[in-house]
């Protein structure tokens, strides 16, 4: 077969395969929900622009019969998102193309499409993670942290996202291949390691009982991919990429630790528009490639294949105001 740009498969084949990647991503793809996102455009440069626009002054203004009054100018901020190529490989040799029960070039893109979804996600948490708007659930850093999370913890975080007009989250990418958007039911968005879903599901109000909803009692409202339920305005999803600072807190106790010290869990609430993302999904998001075990030089005997995917891809915070981090530990 003649090679093309997605090596030895047709741009029929490549689309086809591009969609069981990015199928097999869905599930993983946690932080692609609630950020700003814009698609990847077709011979895209290396950055990406995002804009915000400053809200209105709406102190009173009394109008003078007869006079128009002074004409106020939009006024925007544009934030560039630097891309970078993400990217992996996996070797197929000709023996196993030739002797697997299995269709090893599909388990390898199904295998690939999550690897691609957590290296991204990754990616993108490392970026969010380092906000400058943290709460800590005891003390004043994170060197002291070793309670859990408490619905007054959580008050304290949203109401200090309202207080800068932090919008809720309305609208979310679809859980499709495809790009776009859907309308959803009006939360905050906490993000939270699975250590810390006994505790969120442990919150109780004043009177001593529980103000946790879990996901099957919300009726008609339809829960996202990793939602484990909601607490007041606030739904929860829980994913492993989002990773402890481990030893990082005071004495544990009976809290999760390593050594001597409590594990310190960043629990991340977002509103709308708070950071930009990349959408990883959509026609030009991700671009996977076979080559055949072939002979050439370094490969005489055609004795191994390759199949891989790449990726440009970036993400960046738009209004640390709008997004803020609370550090908490988790019950053993």
């Amino acid at each position: 077969m003649s090679s093309t740009t997605y090596g030895d498969i047709s741009p029929r084949t490549a689309a086809y395969a591009e969609k069981e990647l990015l199928k097999r991503a869905i599930p993983f793809l946690v932080l692609e929900k609630f950020g700003q996102s814009k698609p990847l455009p077709a011979n895209n440069s290396k950055t990406i622009v995002f804009r915000r626009y400053s809200a209105l002054p709406f102190a009173p203004t009394v109008l003078a019969e007869g006079v128009t009054p002074t004409s106020l100018t939009l006024s925007k901020t544009d934030i560039p998102c630097t891309l970078n190529q993400y990217g992996s490989i996996v070797t197929i040799t000709d023996i196993i193309m030739d002797t697997h029960e299995d269709d090893v070039l599909m388990e390898s893109i199904e295998l690939l499409g999550e690897q691609a979804a957590q290296m991204i996600e990754t990616m993108r948490w490392g970026i969010l993670a380092a906000g400058s708007n943290v709460y800590w659930a005891n003390g004043g850093a994170t060197n002291a942290v070793n309670t859990p999370i408490t619905r007054d913890l959580q008050r304290r975080v949203t109401r200090g996202l309202k207080n800068q007009n932090t919008e809720q989250i309305t609208k979310v990418i679809k859980s499709t291949p495809a790009w776009g958007t859907e309308q959803v039911a009006k939360a905050f968005i906490g993000l939270c390691h699975p250590d810390c879903e006994a505790d969120i599901r442990n919150m109780v109000g004043a009177d001593g009982k529980s103000i946790f909803v879990p996901v099957e009692k919300y009726g008609s409202m339809v829960p996202f991919e990793n939602e484990i339920g909601k607490v007041e305005d606030v739904r929860y999803l829980s994913s492993t990429i989002f990773t402890p600072l481990l030893g990082a807190g005071g004495a544990k106790g009976a809290m999760i630790g390593s050594g001597a010290n409590a594990d310190v869990y960043r629990i991340l609430y977002v509103g709308a528009n708070a950071y930009g993302i990349v959408a990883l999904r959509g026609q030009y998001a991700l671009t996977p490639m076979v080559v055949n075990p072939k002979p050439s030089d370094s490969d005489p005997m055609a004795q191994r294949g390759k199949v891989s995917w790449k990726a440009m891809q970036g993400a960046v915070i738009l209004n640390d105001a709008w997004m803020a981090q609370l550090q908490v530990a988790c019950t053993a």
